[in-house]
């Protein structure tokens, strides 16, 4: 458990210290997000950026298990 929370310091403070250049990639409004905007109303839904996080983050565990 120990190791899991240090792991996820490390990448919380990696991503605030790289934020101003992964603000500048697409995540977000990659085609696949559903985005309804209406007056007085906006629903935004990431799919294709959470599978493509949710790829990525399996991808670190699975590595850092081996």
């Amino acid at each position: 458990m120990q190791k899991i929370l240090l792991l996820v310091g490390v990448v919380i403070v990696c991503i605030g210290l790289l934020w101003p250049w992964l603000k500048k990639l697409p995540l977000g409004r990659l085609p696949g997000d559903i985005i309804i905007q209406k007056p007085g109303f906006s629903f935004y839904f990431p799919v294709t950026t959470l599978i493509i996080i949710n790829v990525i983050v399996w991808l670190i565990i699975y590595l850092f298990k081996r």
